[in-house]
């Protein structure tokens, strides 16, 4: 993978770089692994925008993504690596071969084409296989975590994110059952052993030096202008008004509904606060 930074034929194209991803092999998405997807422009149930700066941008298409562990212990073949629009990470094309079936998986680095992977709790651990944590050493990177048995993976799925578990279970008790396990923040948190994790990270690690260039990219992803709040009127946000090249006027900054930004602590999870070993950097 590389990255390709355009000649300044133009000031759009000026500093404007695209990751060129060489694995790529397969460009036309499988057809029984893909859904229509709609658009919402940032607005909920009731009609009203809950997230700001959204709207337009290229129609797409949904990749059903799986898990390997959907079916544990069968063998499947790494077809092809694609493109996935809807997310920042590669997407590889699986085939079992028991059965023949396709599915989607977010694609590790250094996956090749023909190389088997499968899901199952005694595994080599190879890039691409799923195991569970209680089954994996100790220093090993690892991507897409479950953080809870048997509701899926919903940690380090980004491009080139990777976590490393640190320290098995150990002990007697509720404590017995947990493995430590660093994530890409630096936020040590305990996960169950019997949740299923992918071993390697996750592809296309040049995706974060990928340069924008012009404001036209972003609108093509979806995501309108965003203007600072010391450039709105002071009906419209706390750091608005005055004169000139102002200052905003207050001690610390604020979001436009008055509440503490740059810093200032959201999460109200106490349930899972036990969980966390030590929280992530600022």
């Amino acid at each position: 993978m590389a990255i390709k930074v355009y000649k300044p034929t133009t000031p759009g194209r000026r500093k404007a770089s695209v990751v060129k991803s060489q694995e790529i092999t397969k460009k036309k998405p499988e057809k029984s692994l893909i859904m229509p997807l709609k658009k919402h422009a940032g607005r909920d149930a009731r009609g009203r925008i809950s997230i700001r700066h959204r709207g337009g941008g290229s129609k797409r298409k949904y990749r059903i993504i799986s898990s390997l562990q959907d079916r544990l212990d069968k063998e499947a073949e790494v077809v092809a690596i694609e493109y996935d629009p809807n997310r920042s990470a590669l997407i590889a094309l699986i085939k079992f071969k028991d059965n023949n079936q396709k599915a989607y998986i977010i694609c590790p680095q250094d996956l090749k084409i023909g190389q088997i992977i499968k899901a199952s709790e005694k595994i080599d651990l190879s890039i691409g296989n799923r195991t569970k944590l209680k089954n994996i050493s100790t220093g090993t990177e690892i991507y897409d975590i479950e953080i809870e048995p048997n509701k899926k993976g919903r940690f380090v799925r980004s491009a080139g994110s990777r976590a490393t578990l640190l320290a098995q279970a150990q002990g007697s008790g509720r404590r017995g059952k947990y493995v430590q396990i660093k994530l890409p923040s630096g936020e040590l948190r305990l996960i169950h052993g019997e949740s299923f994790a992918s071993i390697g990270k996750v592809s296309k690690p040049e995706h974060s030096l990928e340069r924008i260039g012009k404001a036209g990219r972003n609108r093509w992803k979806g995501i309108r202008p965003t203007v600072r709040g010391k450039a709105q009127n002071p009906n419209d946000h706390p750091h608005g008004g005055g004169e000139g090249q102002n200052p905003i006027g207050l001690k610390h900054p604020k979001t436009p509904w008055g509440k503490p930004a740059l810093g200032y602590r959201t999460r109200k999870n106490r349930r899972t606060n036990k969980f966390i070993v030590k929280r992530r950097k600022k």
